[in-house]
């Protein structure tokens, strides 16, 4: 329920050789990050391993956000016309990918009202699902609002009090494990005994974590341990999500006509999986994959996203001072910063540019576009990210959700070489220091994902994950629990332009040139003044 396959960063004949042996037989795909890459085949993509005879079943479901917000731009654009041509040609296709921009659904007057409104409504036509995205929407008038516009479902959950108030408003809940025992406690206190509109999403989860703790049978065994019961618990991946994605004459359940995917349990308190049966056939053996791994041989539109047609040179990285100024008046943002302002500090001049300041946690975000084949740049300061170590940047495609490419780093000459490098890689994870590559993750599929085992991309996250440790890094806290000391790699997700964020730094645009701007209400400011 709710997966962003991407997020394993494998494609979907080796994520099916990775999560079917942990009980993973269907999966909505929550496809707004491949649709951002290339919007034209993104069907095509879904559908191709399924058609090539993988046993696990993926029912894509467009993404809403494309682009995410009406100031980004890039590999695909969804609206009406494309939201009812997926829905009318293929069966698979579920319904609607989360509707994030709230902002654009409940304000007539932002420029991507009619676009979303016109999704939906195809949507509402053909009798698909809206799923939701109600993140920071947590009084009685917000959730009122949210319900009433169809947005049927919400995995953006923190508490069990919100949980509570939007599931008495008749929103599906999908709980994610990080807050999943604080959820489930506070239901189970509050007396909620028919768990029919719950079920567990995955969201994202890379390839590495699913090796290391599972894929829905951690969902399943977290609840449990929650305190759930296994048979409710077991509902809430199988019956519930079938029914509320109106999927249950495919999956679901075992009856006939449907797909004959069978969980063989050996201990059913701890979710013990012996075997797995897909489509009436076995496909694991305890945590071994024994089913069929089709051959495919992605096109040109799949393996060569990344269109960056020129060098980058460190000059595209610098910021410009006034002439005469000894210091510069900045904006800068945070990972994860949700309010309604951002911070500004003074920051010091040298050479005709403004600096860098290490001493306070100050460094360089950039923004590359990866579409138009020009590497268009924006940049300016962040708090609280990225090395100390001078000569080091870290870089990836992985940026949601318009994955354009994004750069931190201690110098602009670092900086020069992560592009450089990745758009000789085809995507993925760079990492420079000292004028040499000290590791790189391929993600040569979409710029997302790669076309090789899970555990090889382990080992080769594991490289990076090395390199990384030898490097000092800024740390600063932020709102978001989850954002930690150490190797930022939760920048792909400080990227995000969907409600409750609010200043952002995008590609450079017409309506924001240097690419900052306020995506709530289409203000835009400065980096430097």
């Amino acid at each position: 329920m709710h997966k962003h396959i991407e997020s394993s960063h494998i494609t979907p004949k080796y994520e099916a050789a990775l999560v079917l042996p942990r009980g993973n037989t269907w999966t909505c795909e929550a496809s707004h990050e491949f649709s951002n890459v290339n919007g034209t085949h993104n069907l095509e993509f879904w559908l191709t391993a399924r058609r090539h005879g993988s046993p696990m079943k993926i029912f894509p479901l467009p993404g809403s956000a494309v682009p995410p917000t009406a100031y980004e731009w890039g590999g695909g654009y969804y609206g009406y016309d494309e939201q009812a041509g997926f829905l009318k040609e293929s069966l698979m296709v579920a319904g609607l990918d989360e509707v994030m921009d709230w902002p654009a659904v409940w304000n007539p007057e932002n420029p991507s009202h009619k676009r979303l409104w016109g999704m939906i409504q195809a949507t509402f036509e053909q009798r698909g699902v809206v799923e939701g995205h109600g993140a920071g929407l947590r009084d009685l008038d917000s959730i009122n609002a949210f319900a009433a516009a169809g947005l049927a479902s919400d995995h953006k959950g923190w508490t069990a009090e919100e949980v509570w108030e939007k599931l008495r408003h008749g929103i599906f809940i999908e709980i994610r494990p990080h807050s999943m025992p604080e959820i489930i406690s506070g239901l189970l206190q509050r007396g909620l005994s028919d768990w029919s509109q719950v079920a567990f999403a995955t969201d994202d989860r890379g390839a590495s974590d699913t090796l290391r703790m599972g894929a829905t049978d951690h969902n399943v065994r977290l609840a449990v341990q929650s305190g759930l019961s296994p048979e409710v618990a077991i509902q809430c991946v199988t019956i519930n999500p079938a029914r509320h994605m109106r999927l249950t004459p495919w999956v679901g359940s075992i009856a006939p006509g449907r797909f004959a995917d069978v969980v063989l349990l050996d201990d059913v308190e701890k979710l013990s999986i012996a075997e797995v049966w897909a489509d009436g056939r076995p496909v694991s053996k305890g945590k071994d994959y024994v089913g069929p791994l089709p051959s495919i041989d992605w096109p040109d539109w799949a393996s060569k996203t990344v269109n960056i047609r020129r060098r980058v040179e460190p000059k595209d990285f610098a910021i410009a001072a006034e002439l005469g100024r000894a210091t510069m008046h900045a904006a800068l943002l945070r990972p994860f910063h949700w309010h309604d302002d951002f911070i500004t500090m003074d920051l010091p001049v040298a050479n005709g540019e403004v600096q860098r300041d290490p001493g306070r946690s100050v460094t360089k975000f950039a923004i590359v576009d990866r579409f138009s084949g020009e590497a268009k740049t924006s940049r300016m300061f962040w708090l609280g990210c990225g090395p100390k170590t001078p000569d080091t940047a870290v870089g990836c495609t992985v940026a949601h959700d318009k994955h354009n490419l994004w750069i931190v780093g201690s110098s602009d000459e670092a900086m020069a070489m992560v592009a450089n490098r990745v758009a000789e890689t085809g995507g993925g994870w760079v990492l420079v220091s000292g004028g040499k590559v000290l590791a790189e993750v391929r993600y040569e599929i979409g710029g997302l994902m790669t076309q090789r085992p899970a555990e090889e991309l382990d080992a080769e996250m594991q490289r990076l994950y090395a390199a990384a440790e030898k490097i000092e890094w800024l740390y600063e806290p932020t709102f978001s629990p989850r954002w930690y000391p150490g190797f930022p790699e939760r920048l792909q997700f400080a990227t995000l332009t969907c409600a409750p964020w609010r200043w952002v730094l995008v590609a450079p645009c017409e309506a924001a040139p240097q690419g900052f701007i306020n995506v709530a209400t289409g203000q835009t400011h400065p980096i430097v003044w």
